[in-house]
Parts: C-alpha cells; structure tokens; sequence
C-alpha cells in the first residue's frame, strides 16, 4: 500500500514588525519676547556651519534640518552671510518640505555688517525672504555693527521694514552697552529684543558686560557656541586632538595659550557631570538658561540634533551648577 503524502500546511501571511514608536521629544520650552510678535523659544539650531559644506554633503545638511524639526526644534538661526546665502536657501528648502511649510517655525536671520546703508538693508532682506521662501522673518538682526555706517543710517530703514510687518522682531548681535544705547536712540517705536552675543561657560568676555543692561531693558540674550565647539560635550578631552580652528576659537585675544588650562577644567567639568548623573552638555546648556540666555546649538548630523535634546532635557541641580561655575571660573578643577 503506498503511503499518502500529506499536504504541507499553508504558510501564514508573515505580519510585519510593528515599528517602535519614536522616542517623545523633550519639550523645549519659550517665553514671551518683549519686543516680538511671537514666543522665542529657549533652544534653538544654528546654522553656521550649513552654508558652508560641499553638494557632496548637502542632504546630510538637510536630513539635520528636518530631524531638529521632526525632534521639536523650532527656532533656525541663519544669516545672509552663511554660504553666501546658501545657508538660508537650504533652510528654506527643508521647512517648504515639512508639514504645512512649517508655518511654527521661529526663523532668524541677520544682515551682514557689510549691507548697513538704507538701500542695502532692504535689498539685503528682500533676498533672504526670497531665498528663504517665506514673506517676513520672526527676528531679523544686525549680524555685527560697522564704524563706517553710522547706526542712526541703520535703524530708521529697519524699523520701517518692521512696520511693514517683513519682520517679527529686531535684534543685534555682538553689540556691547554703548552700541545698544545708541540703537535706542534711533528707533521710535520699535525696540531692541535680542543681543545675541558668544557665551558659554569658559567664554563670558561679550555676555558678562552687557547682561545687566539687556536684563533691565527686557532684551533676551541669546548665546552662541554654547558648547564651546564641542568641548563642553565631551570633544577633545580623551584621544581626539584639537584642530587649528577650534585653538583659534579658544586662543582669541588672550597673549598666553589658554587651552591646557581649559582642558583641565573641562575634565574637571565632565567628573562633575558624571558624578551628577547627567550629560556635560546640560551642564553648560542650563547654566546659561539659568543666567537668562537662550542658547543657539549647532548640528552637522542628524544624531548630533538628538545628543543636543537629550542634553536639554535634563536640568541638573543648582548646585551642581554652581559647582560648575566655580570650575570654569578656575576656582576648582
């Protein structure tokens, strides 16, 4: 009798994975601008770097503009001078292509110290507006003044742009006292509601001078290389060697190479922050939310944008802080 095969049973329908939910967002928080139309949010994306890199590396570029909006970033700060416009151009790109053309998105640019005449500051804008895709700007600052051009020529055609409702807000950048004094002078209605300035933990030469007058007058400070260029996440205090930009970047005016000594205290930074519990940069990052600044990151990679949100969700102690205030000042390392 011959054996009956039987038949193979039916192969079940596999069910595909069910993809893990996205990690949530820290919440990054705003405030109200005294001088703006709208909230400023406490964490934002620079841009400095974007205008900068080959075509060879533009989609990384983008695909990190378009994780720090996935992620819940909101304000972009870019200027005319990044990459020629590029920097701009690349942006507006990418917020086009998100969600409704990105219509949350808290956008800065800045004029450069070179286009400061009447003429040019109009010119200057309606090209960024162009490259940016958008019809006004939530803040539009004076990258840098200019000994040449007198800001009482500056500021009457900016705030005419403001009335025309082309900008949100107006700000400066890199201005001290007397500079935002003189802004003052010569503006009638609008005023000054930001001073963005170099801050951070080891650098507070351009913050510390003008933080009484802007805290006074209402004006947000927001702090760039909050991180130091990486140092205060970590970058260059194992194996990896500085380059000779970032020595640039610490040296500035100082007569004495003042690296060996920061390194020093940065490690002392880092034993901290593992002692805490936490990551070095929400140290450096909520020391300066906790002086009143709002600090502008920077971001080359996508999971350089994640790195940053973790750093900012976790607010160590004022305590550690403190501790780490005293650190960077060389009280204790």
């Amino acid at each position: 009798m011959t054996a009956r095969l039987s038949k193979p049973p039916a192969r079940r329908a596999r069910t595909p994975a069910a993809k893990a939910p996205p990690t949530p967002s820290p919440p990054i928080g705003s405030i109200p601008l005294s001088a703006g139309r709208r909230e400023h949010p406490l964490l934002g994306l620079g841009l400095w770097a974007l205008g900068r890199w080959t075509p060879t590396d533009e989609a990384r570029t983008k695909a990190t503009i378009g994780r720090a909006y996935e992620r819940g970033f909101r304000w972009f700060d870019t200027a005319e001078v990044y990459g020629s416009g590029r920097s701009e151009r690349i942006l507006g790109d990418v917020l086009l292509r998100a969600a409704g053309g990105a219509p949350d998105a808290f956008v800065t640019t800045k004029v450069s110290w070179e286009h400061l005449r009447p003429a040019q500051v109009r010119a200057s804008l309606i090209n960024s507006l162009e490259r940016l895709g958008r019809t006004s700007v939530d803040l539009y600052l004076i990258h840098a003044p200019d000994a040449k051009v007198p800001l009482a020529q500056t500021l009457p055609a900016l705030e005419a742009l403001w009335k025309e409702g082309r900008i949100g807000a107006l700000g400066v950048s890199n201005f001290g006292v007397e500079e935002l004094e003189e802004v003052a002078r010569h503006l009638a209605e609008a005023k000054i509601a930001v001073n963005q300035v170099r801050y951070n933990l080891f650098d507070r030469d351009d913050a510390e001078p003008v933080r009484e007058y802007c805290r006074s007058h209402q004006i947000l400070i927001e702090a760039y290389s909050p991180l130091a260029r990486g140092l205060l996440h970590g970058r260059y205090l194992d194996t990896e060697k500085p380059t000779p930009e970032f020595k640039r970047f610490i040296q500035r005016q100082a007569e004495t190479d003042p690296l060996p000594d920061i390194l020093v205290r940065a490690r002392a930074l880092r034993d901290l922050a593992k002692e805490a519990g936490v990551p070095l940069g929400s140290i450096a990052l909520h020391w300066l939310r906790r002086n009143g600044a709002a600090p502008i990151v920077g971001a080359s990679r996508p999971e350089q944008v994640d790195g940053n949100l973790a750093a900012w969700s976790i607010r160590p102690d004022d305590s550690v802080l403190d501790r780490a205030d005293a650190i960077a000042r060389g009280d204790r390392a």
